[in-house]
């Protein structure tokens, strides 16, 4: 399999994992240090951690994530060992608010793991222009 089928499957299984609101599998998709820039987080989230926390709150407003798609994914390395991944995605998701469905565009930055395998250490997400 070539690099680039390997970060598009490992993207593939980190969306899968999250249009499914299977926390234990998105979350393990991330190195502990990864840092995440969401538009509707007011500040940068520096770790799983911080993101689990964030997650957990959302959670506690009725917060569940219904289905994600992914369309026009694309790879880009930057070292044989850094990859960026972008693609557009469109997730619907329910809260104490009803439930909504939003068009966004998102790039996650992997890094080569020793054993060949790919993690996230980058996530950035953005709503689409209308």
């Amino acid at each position: 399999m070539s690099d680039e089928q390997a970060v598009l499957d490992t993207a593939a299984a980190l969306v899968a994992a999250f249009g499914s609101h299977d926390v234990d599998t998105y979350f393990d998709s991330f190195d502990p240090t990864t840092t995440f820039v969401f538009y509707n987080s007011p500040v940068v989230l520096r770790s799983v951690a911080e993101y689990q926390a964030t997650w957990a709150e959302w959670e506690s407003d009725g917060f569940h994530v219904d289905s994600c798609e992914s369309h026009d994914g694309r790879v880009q390395f930057l070292t044989p060992d850094v990859a960026l991944f972008t693609h557009r995605v469109h997730t619907v998701v329910t809260d104490n608010s009803g439930t909504n469905a939003v068009d966004e565009r998102e790039t996650i930055v992997f890094r080569r793991e020793p054993d060949g395998s790919w993690i996230a250490v980058h996530e950035h997400l953005s709503p689409l222009p209308h």
